[in-house]
């Protein structure tokens, strides 16, 4: 399995429509096929951190959700609203 964690680092004027743009992005990621789970946290310390944790059955899997549609139209949108960082683990 695949865990990623994407720490978005948002400013407050943006933050809403990030957080709309990874909703929309979880709601569609946990109807895919391979997908374990999908959430959107928030800090509880910085307003401004936010993290989608996400965990795929295989490389496959991901492999299609980030050529979809949806991921490359969401991310696209998050990317231009903020700053985003990826951590990938194996298990």
């Amino acid at each position: 399995m695949l865990r990623l964690n994407c720490f978005i680092s948002v400013a407050p004027e943006k933050r809403e429509e990030v957080i709309e743009a990874a909703k929309r992005l979880t709601a569609a990621s946990l109807k895919q096929d391979g997908c374990v789970a999908y959430d959107i946290f928030e800090s509880a310390t910085r307003p401004n951190v936010l993290m989608i944790c996400e965990t795929w059955r295989d490389k496959d899997a991901l492999k299609a959700h980030s050529e979809s549609e949806v991921f490359l139209r969401e991310v696209a949108t998050m990317r231009s609203l903020s700053e985003m960082k990826l951590e990938t683990f194996e298990f």
